[in-house]
């Protein structure tokens, strides 16, 4: 019988909440995609992210298959485009995609202030 609060998961998060679901050893286990450019990504990076930018999205969602029904924690500069790619996942059956709310920005102010911000 399926888990309902495992495939309740809302469209946005907090940072917080997002790092409380990227956590080592967390159930279910989550991956981080970063959606900014790769310039983006070499000015400030979140540790294990997996960078997709957004514009390559459509092209390696295939790299993603593999976390169809885990938790994708999707996050960009400021959370406008991570809410796009988010929204677009789930189009296509992510259901557990989620943004984080704020971006890399506010990780960097809620979570960890070592993430320099630009």
């Amino acid at each position: 019988m399926p888990d309902a609060a495992r495939d309740e998961l809302p469209l946005e998060v907090s940072p917080t909440e997002a790092a409380r679901l990227l956590a080592p050893g967390g159930s279910p286990p989550a991956i981080l995609l970063d959606c900014r450019t790769p310039e983006e990504h070499a000015t400030a990076r979140i540790d294990g992210a997996v960078l997709i930018p957004m514009q390559e999205i459509a092209t390696r969602v295939g790299e993603l298959d593999a976390w169809r029904t885990e938790t994708i924690v999707v996050h960009c500069h400021h959370g406008v485009r991570s809410l796009r790619v988010t929204q677009w996942l789930r189009e296509r059956g992510f259901s557990r995609a989620t943004s984080m709310r704020g971006g890399i920005d506010a990780w960097s102010a809620d979570v960890d202030p070592s993430v320099p911000v630009y």
